[in-house]
């Protein structure tokens, strides 16, 4: 699909194509509303303005549908390929990588109470190894705001490549 394929689509089909970068009512509506879009880039603007800021609730939903870094999603719905495309840049890891990423990741639910959340498309797994420790020094307002923060990045990336 392109962005003028997208801009002509009834707002259902609309709402359904952007969906799975950000399961999100209220920015789903937001961005179909803003339609017609001049460019890529201006719909990908939109899009993380009317992000900006997730409420925890909202992080809380949209969380539901990311698997844990490192492991593969399961199912074949939009939101499952997406994941795989993203992490699929991190390769085959290495196995203390892999048992760094399942150590930090028990920690970081422990601490935090939900999946550990990045942006993984154009990382290294150290990059995201130490993302995640530097993280597991936040409050927990600091916390839900980074996570909300990658939830908005991992969004406009998707919707990037929705439209391109």
């Amino acid at each position: 699909m392109d962005l003028i394929e997208f801009d002509r689509l009834p707002a259902g089909e609309a709402r359904d194509v952007v969906r799975p970068c950000l399961d999100v009512d209220r920015w789903i509506d937001t961005v179909v509303a803003g339609r017609p879009f001049e460019s890529v880039a201006a719909a990908a603007e939109f899009a993380r303005t009317a992000a900006s800021p997730l409420q925890p609730q909202e992080i809380d939903a949209a969380l539901a549908h990311h698997p844990r870094i490192g492991e593969k999603a399961e199912g074949d719905s939009a939101e499952a390929a997406h994941s795989s495309r993203e992490q699929a840049g991190l390769g085959a890891l290495e196995t203390d990588v892999e048992e760094r990423l399942r150590a930090g990741n028990a920690a970081y639910e422990e601490r935090f109470d939900r999946v550990f959340l990045i942006r993984a498309a154009g990382r290294t797994p150290a990059e995201i190894l130490s993302e995640l420790d530097r993280r597991m020094a936040n409050s927990d307002d600091e916390e839900i705001a980074e996570v909300g923060a990658q939830l908005i990045e991992i969004a406009v990336i998707r919707l990037e490549g929705i439209l391109s």
